[in-house]
């Protein structure tokens, strides 16, 4: 095993699911802190919280390689008065902890990275944002990120390396957005959202996964990292490759105005589909981390015929 102990925080998530699958090769043994309890397989062990006080958890960030967190509400919600609410304390509350009790541990993590999202850049149709030139957007799901950044970067952790890595739209077989979008391609739906013309800007699940521990690795590096692919896409140019890979020759568009009914009525914000993401991992790049994955192309068609 290269690693002694990886902790994953709200890693009971679809995200927090393959990194398990991705450490659980790698290093002696993988802790989870969940709000409830689960088996253990393997070399990975539940350990239960509540997020938002101290317990007998915080002995297993003793020691640890790299400490992932995880936690937050799903946004694919109404972004109503209480769930706003929640989407933010969900966030900010557990990095808070996290960031109180790292800070005081005699031997504390190497690295702690917290999962933000690209979404705190603005809408974006002129130029690629990036985490030098990029330029920070307003609206509710660009003050959740800015909170979280803010909570995750407010403590000095003089023993432990942080990184705040934007994460993109993970793509990925077992859930996330792929699968709903290829649904839509096989049953003919899909088509171009809104006017097609958004970019959208992904990274394949095993990409999202290799950066965290090349991140462990790179034990210079810290602070903000975009995690994206190099090549982001428009919206049109996505559901193309999707239905490309399921074999479906044509896909129905939705336009916005249906998006909106729609979203009303399965309770979520057409905000997911339509702003335009144009993101670039500057950094990454910069510092020759090597994507599996750099094309949408190649991408959809590993997830599509994967078994």
């Amino acid at each position: 095993m290269k690693y002694d102990k990886v902790v994953l925080a709200g890693g009971n998530g679809y995200l927090g699911r393959v990194l398990q699958d991705y450490y659980k090769e790698l290093a002696r043994e993988v802790i989870v802190l969940s709000r409830k309890p689960a088996k253990s397989y393997k070399n990975v062990k539940t350990v239960v919280w509540d997020a938002s006080s101290v317990g007998d958890w915080v002995e297993y960030l003793h020691n640890a390689d790299i400490v992932i967190n995880l936690c937050g509400k799903n946004v694919n919600c109404r972004y109503t008065t209480k769930n706003q609410a929640e989407i933010i304390s969900s966030r900010v509350v557990p990095t808070t902890l996290l960031a109180k009790m790292i800070a005081t541990l005699p031997t504390p993590p190497r690295l702690w990275i917290n999962i933000t999202s690209a979404t705190i850049y603005r809408h974006a149709e002129d130029r690629a944002q990036d985490e030098v030139t990029g330029e920070i957007g307003y609206g509710f799901s660009i003050e959740v990120c800015r909170k979280w950044e803010e909570a995750f970067f407010q403590v000095e952790t003089p023993g432990t390396r942080k990184v705040a890595l934007r994460m993109g739209i993970v793509l990925g077989k077992r859930d996330g957005a792929f699968p709903r979008l290829h649904t839509l391609a096989r049953l003919g739906l899909g088509g171009r959202q809104g006017n097609g013309q958004q970019y959208v800007s992904w990274i394949h699940e095993q990409d999202a996964a290799r950066c965290t521990e090349w991140l462990l690795q790179n034990e210079a590096l810290s602070g903000v990292f975009t995690c994206t692919s190099p090549k982001p896409v428009k919206n049109e140019v996505l559901m193309s490759a999707i239905r490309n890979a399921s074999g479906m020759p044509f896909g129905v568009p939705s336009p916005a105005w249906l998006l909106e009914i729609g979203a009303k009525i399965i309770g979520t914000e057409t905000e997911l589909l339509l702003k335009s993401r144009w993101v670039v991992p500057k950094r990454l790049l910069d510092h020759q981390f090597e994507f599996s994955y750099p094309t949408i192309e190649h991408a959809v068609n590993d997830i599509v015929w994967q078994r």
